[in-house]
């Protein structure tokens, strides 16, 4: 069963740097789709996944558009954002099929609120306890939402 992870118009590279490296640890396909605020290729976003970067099954994708037709093909989508009314734990996240977790830009507010509402029904967030808090940090929201679905899969097949 496979994980994708899609970075939608990613604009910090150590974000995208440790959302690859979490992809690598957990066998998850990275999508960035442009654009994307630095070269993918850059010594600091290779350098922020710890040189493993070679080893991230990494698609890059010119445009929402070209990757929203083709999610239908890769999983069943979960759309984070910090503005979602359910949380991650409330979802089933791929136990018995494949999914892709879309996350958007950590500049400029994530992601449209036209995709918001198109996906209302599969946006989720992370559980925050302190109000201080708007959102958590992208890399960290991945390696929450991979883990989570890890940690399902792993309970509904022991």
């Amino acid at each position: 069963m496979a994980i994708h992870v899609a970075l939608v118009n990613p604009a910090v590279h150590w974000n995208t740097g440790n959302a690859g490296r979490t992809c690598i640890a957990t066998g998850a396909t990275l999508h960035l789709v442009q654009p994307v605020g630095f070269a993918p290729d850059e010594a600091k976003t290779r350098r922020a996944g710890l040189d493993y970067w070679e080893h991230v099954d990494l698609r890059v994708w010119p445009g929402w558009m070209e990757f929203e037709s083709a999610i239908p093909s890769l999983g069943k989508p979960f759309i984070f954002s910090a503005r979602g009314s359910r949380t991650l734990w409330d979802a089933p996240l791929g136990a018995s099929e494949d999914v892709v977790l879309i996350f958007g830009c950590e500049e400029g507010g994530g992601l449209s609120p036209e995709l918001l509402r198109k996906y209302r029904d599969r946006v989720l967030s992370m559980p925050m306890v302190a109000p201080q808090v708007a959102s958590i940090n992208l890399s960290t929201s991945v390696g929450i939402a991979v883990y989570e679905v890890l940690r399902q899969r792993r309970t509904a097949h022991p």
